[in-house]
């Protein structure tokens, strides 16, 4: 009989707290390729896409996971400084990887963030997973639907002054990959069909799946390798 075999996973290079941000970063053995700065949903936490950061370093990128404001263990409610929190994870990742390269991985709110921030940080490259609009996030906020710490004032101010689709209308020569349940029971695919058709890059393309729901494209093995690969092939593509 063969003896069972003990598996340790990839543990994060580092982990820390930076301008209030509690956040894991991943560095590959050798000089990284470039850099994931990772972004969750709403209730979500980092440790919830560990998974995405072990795919991104297996294909010698490193990756900054972080809790966002009123999430895991960054303290204080989420508020108007959303955009400037993706932009200080983009420092740190590109100071400990001493390379300037980044792309951004988001999911659900992350995924709008994603759009939002990506040409202030001068991304590469953008996935973004079920995006929700702007509107749908207010309703949400105001309904009391989105479960974690808020300035709901200033939360709902930042997101009335700031549009996906005009973000992605914006990202010329950026390309983005949006990734999408057919099933997807909160936000509709549809929304990112809108988004895709606004994207000016010809390298951007949009993946509906059948079926699934809100939650499961962003876990799928195969959809993570894809969404890595996309990535290293923007990355490693001349400037446009």
């Amino acid at each position: 009989m063969s003896r069972p075999r003990t598996v340790t996973p990839e543990l994060p290079s580092e982990i820390g707290v930076h301008d209030g941000l509690s956040y894991s970063l991943w560095l590959p053995k050798i000089p990284a390729r470039g850099g994931v700065v990772v972004l969750h949903g709403a209730g979500s936490c980092k440790e919830n896409h560990h998974d995405f950061a072990r795919t991104a370093l297996g294909a010698d990128l490193a990756a900054v996971v972080f809790d966002q404001r009123g999430h895991g263990e960054t303290h204080g409610p989420m508020d108007g400084r959303a955009l400037d929190d993706v932009g200080r994870m983009a420092d740190l990742l590109r100071s400990r990887m001493r390379a300037h390269d980044i792309a951004l991985r988001g999911s659900s709110m992350g995924g709008y963030l994603t759009l939002l921030s990506a040409r202030a940080v001068e991304a590469k490259a953008v996935v973004a997973v079920c995006p929700p609009g702007a509107e749908d996030l207010r309703r949400g906020l105001v309904q009391s639907r989105l479960t974690f710490d808020a300035d709901v004032p200033a939360l709902d101010a930042f997101l009335a002054t700031h549009d996906e689709r005009e973000a992605i209308a914006e990202l010329d020569g950026v390309p983005v990959l949006l990734l999408h349940a057919e099933g997807d029971e909160q936000v509709p695919v549809a929304h990112s069909r809108e988004l895709a058709a606004l994207a000016r890059s010809p390298r951007s393309r949009l993946i509906a799946v059948p079926g699934g729901h809100h939650r499961s494209v962003q876990h799928d093995p195969d959809l993570q390798a894809m969404s890595v690969r996309f990535i290293a092939r923007a990355l490693a593509a001349p400037p446009t």
